[in-house]
């Protein structure tokens, strides 16, 4: 039997969750069964090469500079023409416009859309523009609660349409490498307590810099933020931290492909987030037992059961975020107990072969339901 071959369409493949995902299912969908191949406007990186040692063919058409830039379209058109997709799915709003007008233009059966961020600040001109994609769409998919009722209340999506498909982590991948850092090798002492955070350094959506800010109402040298990832307003966080006197508290290490071994590091994992359509991260923390302070945004109000698996605080608040810490910092069972919950919720709700399983069983239903997969087989 042919292959069941998917075109994936989204914005630019560096280190971000969405990308995080396409490897992870990258890794783990049945390769026997189906072809996929990712269009994207731009990508490097770590994730890039993981992804094409996988056989993954990565397809770059450049920046979008508008949602009409039809000479990017016309690049699209030409892998469609050539890789003959039975199904096109989109997401991240480039990805979505590639997926939806190309997908129309190009004649591929099975349209998907998927909404992967916390869009409560969208303008109504995108919320239009959305709803107006998702008209074509076979599906829109929405990857926390949080999302489906956002695009079932305000972009008004026909909820018939809308599919609530939680995001997955890697967790076999993340969990197998040895590890063999300490604290020692990155400066810091056994002693210390130390807060941590990986992601994309963009302060205006991130927010490290209430971590900061965190540690400096606590004043406490023994507590250490260590931060994982790289961006643009990372140097930033560093001047910030120097004019708040927690220079020597903070280390920012940068971007790492292998997360497991620093996540292994820490006493408490902090999201503070403006908006997060998800958080993997803060899967990820839980897989490492880590109890979880995060910002009640978007889908990590989903994630994180307050007073559970760790505590919800309101965004752009240091001071709540302070509270919070210094509660797990002096209650050390309660910090375990949170840790051993959140692990046993990431096993059950999110980890990465749940999560594949339930898109392949997407794929083959809409292929179904739209006679492809009969005709297919009889190819």
């Amino acid at each position: 039997m042919k292959k069941i071959k998917v075109l994936h369409c989204i914005e630019t493949i560096s280190s971000g969750g969405v990308e995080v995902l396409r490897l992870g299912f990258g890794r783990n969908y049945d390769k026997e069964r189906f072809d996929m191949r990712i269009v994207c406007t731009n990508a490097k990186g770590p994730i890039k090469e993981a992804l094409e040692k996988e056989g993954i063919q990565i397809i770059q058409v450049g920046s979008f500079k508008s949602p009409f830039e039809f000479s990017k379209y016309r690049q699209v058109l030409a892998v469609i023409k050539k890789f003959s997709p039975h199904i096109i799915h989109g997401a991240v709003f480039e990805g979505m416009c590639m997926a939806s007008i190309c997908g129309v233009i190009g004649r591929v059966p099975i349209i998907i859309l998927e909404e992967t961020s916390d869009p409560q600040k969208r303008s109504i001109k995108a919320i239009w523009l959305q709803r107006l994609l998702a008209k074509v769409a076979d599906v829109v998919i929405g990857i926390s609660p949080s999302v489906a009722q956002y695009l079932t209340e305000k972009a008004k999506i026909p909820s018939k349409k809308v599919l609530l498909l939680n995001n997955g982590v890697d967790n076999l991948h993340l969990l197998s490498s040895n590890n063999d850092l300490q604290r020692k090798d990155i400066f810091l002492k056994s002693f210390d307590y130390v807060l941590g955070s990986v992601g994309r350094v963009h302060d205006n959506v991130k927010r490290y810099s209430d971590i900061l800010k965190a540690l400096k109402i606590l004043n406490d040298p023994k507590i250490k933020f260590l931060l994982i990832g790289d961006g643009p307003d990372l140097d930033k966080l560093k001047v910030l931290a120097k004019e708040l006197g927690v220079e020597n508290q903070f280390f920012p290490l940068g971007f790492k492909e292998n997360t497991s071994n620093y996540y292994q590091l820490m006493d408490c994992f902090c999201v503070p987030s403006l908006q997060e359509g998800f958080g993997l991260v803060a899967v990820e923390a839980m897989f490492h037992h880590l109890p979880v302070v995060a910002t009640a945004v978007g889908g990590l109000k989903d994630v994180v059961q307050n007073e559970v698996t760790g505590l919800l605080v309101p965004h752009s608040d240091p001071q709540s975020l302070a509270k919070c810490i210094n509660h797990l910092i002096n209650n050390p069972e309660i910090s375990l107990k949170m840790g051993k919950e959140g692990f046993l919720r990431a096993s059950n709700l999110y980890g990465i072969e749940a999560y594949t399983n339930a898109l392949e069983k997407l794929y083959l239903s809409l292929m179904a339901k739209d006679n492809q997969l009969t005709n297919f087989k009889n190819c």
